[in-house]
C-alpha cells in the first residue's frame, strides 16, 4: 500500500507545480490555429505517442462534433505505413519531419510531446516547424531537454519519473482539451454536455 501512496503524493505534488498560464496558454494557441482553419500537428513516441493519438481523437470527434467548423487535427505517428518507410528508408530520426513536409503550412501549430524533452525525431520537427513560420509547443518532462527551450511555449512536468510526467501531460491536454469545448460552446457547459460533445448516448 505504501507504494501506491507514494506515487499519489508525488503526483499531487507535480500537479500543483504545473504552470496553469502555460496550459491556458495553449488552450488559446489551438484556439487560434483552429480560428484561423490552420492544421494543428501532434507526436510524439511511446507513451508520449500513445498521448498524441489519444487527444487527437479527442478533437476530431469530441470537441468538432456537431460543429460546421472542425478541428484540422493531425497525429504524426498515426500512419504506420508512413513510419515504417521512413524509417526503413531514410532514419527514424526523420518520421515527423518529413511529413510536415507534405502538410504544414505557415501559421500553422506544432506539438511535440517528449518526456526526455530530447527526442531527436521530435526536435527535428520542432526545428522544422520554427524555421517555417509554424508556431510550436512542448511537453516535457524530467530536465526539460532540448525541446523545452525551442518551443514558443511549453508544459513542463519537472520529475524524474516517466509514468508521473505521462500522466500529467495527458491530464494537461484534458485540461486543455474542456477548456477549448467550453470556450466553443459557451460557459454554460456542464459536465453532461461535455460528455455529449463526444457520445451521442449520454441522456
Amino acid at each position: 500500500m505504501s507504494h501506491f501512496k507514494e506515487y499519489i503524493a508525488k503526483e499531487i505534488e507535480m500537479m500543483h507545480q504545473l504552470d496553469l498560464d502555460a496550459i491556458e496558454e495553449v488552450g488559446n494557441m489551438i484556439l487560434a490555429c483552429y480560428e484561423q482553419g490552420g492544421n494543428i500537428f501532434i507526436c510524439g513516441n511511446g507513451g508520449s505517442g500513445a498521448s498524441a493519438s489519444h487527444i487527437t481523437g479527442d478533437y476530431l470527434k469530441g470537441a468538432s462534433y456537431g460543429l460546421d467548423k472542425r478541428f484540422r487535427f493531425i497525429c504524426l505517428n498515426d500512419n504506420m505505413t508512413a513510419l515504417m518507410a521512413i524509417s526503413n528508408d531514410i532514419s527514424y530520426d526523420e518520421i515527423f519531419i518529413e511529413p510536415l513536409k507534405n502538410f504544414a503550412n505557415k501559421n500553422d501549430l506544432f506539438i511535440g510531446i517528449s518526456g526526455s524533452g530530447n527526442s531527436a525525431n521530435v526536435v527535428k520537427a520542432m526545428q522544422y516547424a520554427n524555421d517555417n513560420g509554424l508556431k510550436t509547443v512542448a511537453f516535457s518532462g524530467f530536465k526539460g531537454g532540448k525541446i523545452k527551450d525551442m518551443a514558443h511555449k511549453t508544459v513542463y512536468v519537472g520529475i524524474n519519473d516517466m509514468q508521473i510526467v505521462e500522466d500529467l501531460h495527458m491530464m494537461s491536454l484534458h485540461m486543455i482539451f474542456q477548456y477549448i469545448v467550453k470556450k466553443l460552446f459557451g460557459k454554460s457547459t456542464n459536465e453532461k454536455s461535455m460528455g455529449a460533445a463526444y457520445d451521442k448516448r449520454v441522456e
